[in-house]
């Protein structure tokens, strides 16, 4: 079954608060906010297989100590059971806005073997006092300010700019050109960003990957329509498991392709 915020369990508020707690424990008078995007806040979250999209605003940037005691904190609680992908921005970054967006801290699954390394080896490769830069930023902070929840602290709108909708473009685009060469391999996240960012293009739509799927059985042709059917099935009742065929797979990539180059040209 899928979620938001509201309807969720309570044993996902509670470890969302858990987080919470934790990390302002670790940034204390510098927090400013904490707030949840992604399929919580908007909908279609599945506990068996949605990450946890979070955003944490402060006020001032961040110690490299402080970025440790962040890597060792989510290195103990994400998978434990929700993975949690979740950045770290101060004001200064905000008000200034440039795309790619500079920012504090990033934990993903993706850095749980880099940062684990750091740590054990006593290391500075990742944990460092570097500023980075993430391009995927326009797209969390636009669905946040509206679509997103405020958790704890300050109101979004209060906290973040207004992002052009050239950077959002920009910003999703780059999953876009990954998922269609990875739409074999992944057929369902792929398919449901895929639809998203078509969606948004044609009618301005921010969506989450549910609400995008329910939007094609709508709107496709026909012929793809059972294609969307079982990808919908698929990501909101992972019980129902079904063999997607390369034919098909083509077909609904180079549709939703054409259409998106046309709204692009």
């Amino acid at each position: 079954m899928a979620y938001n915020w509201v309807t969720c369990p309570s044993d996902i508020r509670n470890f969302v608060f858990r987080i919470l707690s934790e990390t302002k424990e670790i940034v204390k008078q510098d927090f400013i906010g904490f707030y949840i995007h992604g399929s919580l806040a908007m909908g279609g979250f599945n506990p068996n297989s949605s990450d946890i999209d979070i955003l944490v605003i402060t006020s001032k940037s961040m110690t490299i100590e402080n970025k440790r005691k962040l890597a060792k904190l989510f290195l103990s609680c994400s998978n434990n059971p929700f993975p949690v992908e979740i950045s770290f921005l101060n004001e200064e970054q905000l008000k200034n806005w440039r795309h790619p967006c500079p920012f504090d801290f990033h934990y993903s699954e993706f850095w749980r073997e880099r940062y684990e390394d750091d740590l054990v080896t006593g290391s500075y490769q990742y944990l460092n006092g570097d500023i980075k830069t993430d391009a995927d930023l326009a797209a969390h902070l636009t669905i946040t300010t509206n679509r997103g929840v405020c958790v704890e602290g300050k109101p979004i709108e209060e906290v973040f700019p207004s992002i052009p909708r050239s950077h959002y473009i920009s910003s999703i685009m780059g999953d876009f050109q990954d998922c269609l060469e990875n739409i074999e391999e992944d057929p369902i996240y792929c398919t449901l960003n895929l639809i998203r960012v078509f969606w948004y293009l044609k009618e301005g739509i921010i969506s989450s990957k549910l609400e995008a799927g329910n939007w094609a059985l709508l709107t496709f042709p026909r012929e793809i329509k059972n294609t969307i059917k079982k990808v919908v099935n698929s990501y909101a009742n992972e019980h129902d498991t079904y063999d997607f065929e390369r034919d098909e797979l083509l077909i609904l990539k180079n549709y939703i392709s054409s259409n998106v180059q046309e709204l692009l040209s």
